[in-house]
């Protein structure tokens, strides 16, 4: 029998599992998917019950697929900020709700208001925000009075599943962080900011290590999954610290982070190491990126543009729904740097990083009878460039980063690769193969159960394969940024005066 060790990823689209082998290859895997639920507008939740269905079903499509293997470990990772609440026999008290809902406005004022927003950035490394776990907690107490008076515990969604795999409630650092109440310093929940809200502490689960085991897999489930009673199921990590363990990305390299184009796109840069944990990490003063803990047990910087792959499907499901993404590249290049003056502004969603504004919408400025959908099409690709370097440029000025690991739909594209390293004026290094955070939960895993002596050693393992993408100099880029940050604040008058369209 060969040992393997399996990652289990909790999406909010759905949920993929793989098995690795001790060598880093991927031996099965599996995805299930669950509904989105959108109860009210800007509500979003799902059923924790689908979750562990469907968790459970790709595990068991795994397990079958293992003959002649043997699993030795299961490490998790999942969407971050959830808020699943538990009563006292362990229940769902109601439906979770999810990373990016947004009805909590009130109780992000009533944090602002009890914490003075300095010093709640200098201790847990961010603002309040409506899609953490905290703001959640504080509307279930003003909202759902009667569930708050039921409840036990709140857990995040992949540290729920832990507990319904093993029985045992624990969390760790990475996605512990994104909670709203994690002193970073130490790493464990800050009593000061949750007695000054009137929480009890005791709602929040332990915080153990990233690669501990957090329990073992229960004889019940085991049977119905097809994997070893008593399996060790290690903490694991929230999905994007995940995801760059995958990538190799680790506090022991600080000059390399990650560029994420997905729907939204995501700047990872580790800032502080293991080794310097004596040292504090240091936020953005304004907390335009967030501050979090990453799996290796160090810190990372985290900054996001809300709409970057998605401000490109846009564009082609509006305007031309009739060709295929490698058209539009292809029709981006007939174009040429700056787009021949067009700027796009990639507000689609409002804007997390730097502006922190749910508010703000997206424009295309500057255009002609002259200009054509080439024009357009380049405008757009640039646009979410120069905003992923608004966020470089915040990030930069903590933790300087030399190097980026471009995954995602976007960085399969040679063009938008091109557009973006000469904008971020940053190596861009595309991987020849990711397989995601559940890769990074089956790493931490192999770590946890003592089958690599550290995470270090562990990365050593990880594909090499790349292709190298290297900046070239444009001063077009360059007067192009420069046109591009006057957008938000020139149009902020002209958004607040036109009603919201529901």
């Amino acid at each position: 029998m060969t040992d393997i060790v399996v990652g289990l990823d909790l999406g909010t689209g759905g949920v993929r599992a793989i098995a690795v082998n001790l060598q880093g290859l991927v031996i099965a895997q599996a995805t299930r998917s669950y509904p989105l639920l959108t109860p009210q507008p800007g509500w979003t939740e799902q059923n924790s019950a689908d979750w562990v269905e469907a968790s459970l079903a790709a595990l068991f499509d795994v397990s079958q697929q293992l003959q002649g293997y043997r699993a030795i470990a299961l490490g998790l990772s999942g969407q971050m900020h959830g808020m699943v609440p538990l009563d006292a026999q362990g229940k769902a008290i109601r439906p979770a709700i999810l990373w990016n809902d947004q009805r909590t406005g009130k109780a992000v004022s009533e944090i602002e208001a009890a914490i003075p927003r300095q010093e709640l950035i200098q201790r847990t490394g961010n603002l309040a925000i409506t899609g953490f776990q905290l703001p959640k907690l504080l509307w279930l107490r003003a909202e759902e009075p009667q569930a708050y008076s039921r409840l036990w515990q709140i857990l995040l969604p992949k540290d729920y599943l832990g507990y319904v795999l093993t029985g045992e409630s624990v969390t760790e650092p990475s996605d512990a962080s994104g909670v709203g109440c994690l002193n970073l310093a130490n790493q464990q929940w800050d009593i000061d900011i949750l007695h000054a809200l009137d929480i009890n502490p005791a709602l929040f689960p332990p915080v153990i290590e990233s690669t501990a085991i957090a329990g073992r897999l229960k004889a019940e489930i085991a049977t119905r999954v097809g994997l070893p009673a008593g399996l060790p199921v290690v903490a694991g990590g929230g999905d994007n610290a995940a995801a760059a363990i995958g990538l190799g990305i680790s506090s022991s390299n600080l000059n390399r982070g990650s560029l994420s184009i997905g729907t939204s796109g995501v700047i990872f840069a580790p800032c502080v190491g293991v080794a310097r944990r004596r040292h504090r990490p240091i936020p953005d003063p304004q907390g335009r990126v967030h501050l979090f803990c990453h799996a290796d047990g160090g810190y990372h910087l985290l900054g996001v543009t809300l709409a970057a792959g998605g401000s490109l499907r846009w564009y082609r499901d509006t305007f031309a729904p009739h060709l295929s993404y490698t058209e539009l590249m292809d029709m981006a290049q007939r174009s040429q740097p700056g787009a021949r003056g067009v700027l796009f502004l990639p507000h689609l969603s409002g804007e997390r990083s730097p502006h922190l504004d749910p508010d703000t919408r997206g424009a295309l400025v500057n255009l002609s009878l002259a200009h054509t959908p080439a024009d357009i099409t380049r405008a757009v690709l640039e646009g979410v460039a120069f905003s992923l370097r608004s966020v470089l440029e915040v990030i930069s000025a903590i933790a300087p980063v030399h190097q980026l690991l471009a995954i995602g739909g976007g960085a399969r594209s040679h063009v938008w690769l091109r557009i973006l390293a000469d904008v971020l004026q940053t190596e861009l290094i595309a991987p020849k193969a990711e397989e995601g955070a559940a890769y990074g939960a089956a790493i931490l895993a192999m770590v946890g159960i003592g089958v690599y002596p550290n995470l270090e050693a562990a990365l050593e393992i990880l594909p090499q394969d790349s292709n190298l993408v290297q900046p070239q100099a444009n001063p077009v880029y360059e007067a192009g940024f420069e046109r591009y940050k006057l957008l938000y604040d020139a149009l902020k008058a002209v958004r607040a005066s036109i009603p919201e369209v529901k």
